[in-house]
């Protein structure tokens, strides 16, 4: 089934269905947008830090409901649903909280008599096309730091996310968005085409698939709009020696089933060094074994929650059958539930072949790949053998030759044991064919803005 809607994924039930919008409706949003944009720029920063900080507020008064939407919509269990409401919240603080110093004005040198001073002004209207796997988060890290800037923004979500996206309008509406700066659109493909081509929108950030970033990249370019792209990822974990190598397993299996496995930059691959490979993978083994599929309202100990929609659950099952044909072995779960719920068992997977179609996949489900290597050398040729760039991380109980090693890794993030360090103020992005741009921290206010030149001859 296509279209905005609410689907529980652990039961294929259709909760509740929404229109897409008409050209009119988007029309509408378009006009509404760049007609608010005028009065929101001329705000002073302080007053939009005031909007902003206010969102992030109501963000925490209406955690329980904003988890239960995600809960219901993509699978996500209650817990990490408030996992995620609140990082979301912390992002949207980050913005109007430090947003304002981020963006102050600074003077430079000049050899030409005079002051020149570097601006960080607005653009205008803003579109983003956001995914489904962290409805909130991903809106949050997009839309705060432009709605603190002056930017307003078209907000258009994954189908699968109507309730939660609606729910995000209202927020920022509540929080004193004035209306048409912030406007969620159930817009089609097309209608996201037209939107892009409208010379009242200045810029548009994806967060989603290669294929995706490829046609998005594509119109922006087309009519010379600014695109920040972030893309997918299968970021390596290099493991070259632990004093508890158990422990390092169960890290590198709760960040790898965390979220479904539908993480960009989750370790989807795990490099490991000979001498502790057996014992690594085992530990993996034991943790996969006997998971039975939970409610993810109600998730009990032992149990998985559904990915995002059925289709995503056989496309993860067709991809590792695919690689066991290929000649990996599938040494744990793996099963695909019978009926119409998105129920796949959390896996363990190795010896995918070096040559096979597989290897250069994107598993985006709770998949955990493990190669075998013998030196750092071969480690980091693996790591690097990627089409993709986003992060990576480097394990070892000396944390020089662990940082040695990160720093040889063809990402846009690197680490040193700890598999993805995620915080409001720590950038997130990649190289490669993981997309451009950086969003949060002190870069994602720059990407939007129109770092102006001032200057006045003296």
């Amino acid at each position: 089934m296509s279209g905005y809607r609410v689907q529980n994924p652990a039961t294929g039930e259709v909760v509740e269905s929404f229109d897409t919008a008409t050209d009119a409706e988007i029309e509408d949003a378009v006009a509404a947008a760049d007609s608010a944009y005028r009065g929101w720029r001329g705000r002073s920063v302080q007053e939009r830090a005031e909007v902003v900080r206010r969102a992030a507020a109501l963000f925490v008064e209406r955690r329980d409901e904003l988890a239960e939407h995600i809960a219901v919509e993509m699978g996500k269990s209650r817990a990490e649903a408030l996992d995620e409401v609140d990082f979301a919240a912390s992002i949207v603080d980050y913005y109007g909280v430090h947003g304002p110093s981020l963006i102050t004005d600074h003077e430079i040198p000049s050899t030409i008599p005079g002051k020149a001073v570097i601006e960080h002004r607005p653009l205008g209207v803003l579109l983003g096309v956001m995914p489904w796997n962290f409805p909130y988060y991903q809106v949050a890290r997009f839309a705060a730091p432009n709605l603190l800037l002056g930017n307003t923004v078209l907000l258009k979500h994954a189908e699968i996310c109507p309730r939660s996206s609606l729910a995000i309008q209202t927020i920022m509406e509540d929080a004193g968005v004035p209306a048409g700066g912030y406007r969620n659109v159930f817009a089609s493909h097309d209608q996201i085409a037209a939107m892009i081509a409208d010379p009242r929108v200045q810029g548009v950030s994806l967060t989603g698939s290669e294929r995706a970033g490829a046609i998005i990249g594509a119109q922006a370019g087309r009519h010379l709009k600014k695109a920040v792209l972030e893309l997918g990822g299968i970021d390596p974990m290099i493991v070259l020696d632990a004093d508890d190598v158990a422990a390092v397993a169960r890290k590198a299996w709760d960040f790898r089933v965390y979220n479904g496995g539908q993480v960009c930059n989750s370790n989807k691959r795990l490099i490991v060094m000979d001498d502790i490979h057996d014992e690594f993978v085992a530990e993996l083994v034991r943790l996969a074994d006997g998971l039975v599929p939970g409610d993810q309202l109600d998730l009990a100990d032992g149990e998985f929650v559904p990915l995002s929609t059925r289709t995503a659950a056989e496309t993860v099952h067709d991809q590792v059958q695919r690689a066991v044909a290929a000649g990996a072995t599938l040494a744990a779960g793996g099963v695909l539930s019978d009926g119409p719920g998105a129920y796949y068992s959390p896996a363990v997977l190795v010896g995918v072949p070096r040559g096979s179609d597989s290897y250069r996949e994107e598993i985006f489900g709770p998949v955990a790949t493990v190669y075998r290597v013998s030196s750092e050398e071969e480690a980091l040729e693996l790591a690097n053998d990627c089409d993709m760039g986003l992060g990576g991380s480097v394990f070892s109980t000396d944390d020089a030759r662990a940082a040695r090693v990160a720093a040889q890794l063809e990402v846009g993030m690197t680490h040193v044991n700890i598999i993805a360090a995620e915080a409001a103020e720590l950038p997130f992005g990649g190289v490669k064919r993981s997309g451009f741009g950086r969003e949060m921290g002190p870069l994602g206010i720059g990407e939007f803005a129109n770092r102006r030149l001032s200057f006045v001859a003296g």
